[in-house]
């Protein structure tokens, strides 16, 4: 059996209105709780994107 290992990136933006991008990649679990965490701070249109080892998304 193959295990194959997703990662994700956030965008979002930000309370001043700037468009922002994770720095990190996170498995599927983190991803979600990141993006609770950054709904409750307030940053808006908050989404979860597949990405590729060593890559990370573009805001």
């Amino acid at each position: 059996m193959r295990i194959i290992m997703q990662n994700y990136g956030l965008t979002w933006i930000d309370s001043d209105g700037k468009p922002r991008a994770s720095s990190v990649a996170y498995d599927e679990g983190s991803a979600n709780s990141r993006k609770a965490e950054l709904e409750a701070a307030g940053a808006a249109g908050v989404t979860i994107v597949p990405i590729r080892p060593g890559e990370l998304p573009t805001p």
